[in-house]
């Protein structure tokens, strides 16, 4: 579904990735861990054109899309849920999931968005600004899934929620994986999102250090000391 080759990020005469190379197949949930400061964000935000002159190759099932603006890409099916959540406050609720639909019709989508999170539903004329932290979190996955995705890239969605709604958010990530969706998922909370995961890997000053199964690294004894604090 999505294949990033020996991708290479400068800002001004800073290099920020350095021939950064990640697939994700149909199907499954692949998690990129790394401390801040690492690459994370840069990396998402090349993957949707959001930065200029990078150099490699960017494969959407097959097809490049490096250089393509931002809506070219949502509308080949894939779409982000950016960190901080990036809402409309002072635009409802029900403005927000419309916004995400701005490629395709919205009528089914916006069923499937209520339904998977009911709370959503109840308060469509709410202003987006109003809503908790753990309900906005659910706004702004669900305005992605308004675009029809076949593939998300998740970046920190756990970022500034309690344990509790940790769980409910990454538990969402899971269901939706379980319903069909390829995930890309971008998380500081690595022992969770190993857990639901098919397959890792871990970018650090901004090289992709190590790659495997999920379970092989949630046991692999550098990763416990550097990110499980064991």
């Amino acid at each position: 579904m999505l294949a990033i080759e020996n991708l290479n990020v400068s800002y001004s005469h800073l290099q920020v990735l350095w021939d950064v190379s990640l697939q994700v197949s149909r199907g499954e949930v692949v998690t990129l861990i790394g401390s801040n400061g690492a690459g994370k964000s840069t990396l998402v935000s090349t993957i949707f054109g959001l930065n200029s002159s990078p150099t490699g190759r960017i494969l959407l099932r097959g097809e490049n899309i490096l250089g393509l603006p931002t809506y070219e890409i949502v509308r080949r099916r894939l779409s982000l849920v950016p960190e901080k959540r990036e809402l409309f406050p002072r635009m409802t609720v029900r403005e927000n999931l419309e916004l995400g639909a701005y490629v395709r019709s919205h009528g089914d989508a916006l069923d499937h968005v209520f339904d998977l999170f009911p709370i959503l539903k109840d308060r469509q004329a709410q202003n987006a600004g109003t809503l908790s932290g753990g309900e906005q979190q659910m706004l702004a996955i669900g305005r992605c899934l308004m675009a029809d995705p076949e593939i998300i890239v998740l970046d920190e969605p756990s970022l500034g929620l309690s344990p509790k709604l940790v769980h409910m958010v990454l538990g969402t990530v899971q269901r939706l994986n379980e319903e069909g969706l390829t995930i890309l998922l971008v998380e500081q909370n690595v022992r969770r999102a190993l857990e639901i995961s098919h397959r890792a890997y871990v970018l650090e000053s901004g090289r992709i250090t190590k790659t495997g199964p999920a379970e092989e690294l949630l046991h692999d004894d550098q990763i416990k000391e550097a990110y499980l604090g064991m």
